[in-house]
């Protein structure tokens, strides 16, 4: 870890802050413990889903 780095994290700390990387940790947790694996499992397929429906969409627009 960078010296800097760590002097945010303290400095973070020392003010009862917490740093962007703590606070997305904190609400994945969060998530994680309220919704549990089948929403991940969920929002993955859907999110996959999505992406092979833009393949085949810009497969048919360019003609191949």
């Amino acid at each position: 870890m960078e010296i800097a780095t760590m002097e945010v994290k303290t400095m973070a700390k020392e003010k009862g802050k917490m740093t962007v990387s703590e606070a997305g940790h904190k609400g994945g947790s969060t998530t994680a413990r309220k919704y549990g694996h089948e929403f991940y499992e969920k929002i993955g397929r859907k999110g996959g889903q999505r992406v092979k429906d833009l393949i085949e969409k810009g497969k048919k627009t360019s003609g191949e």
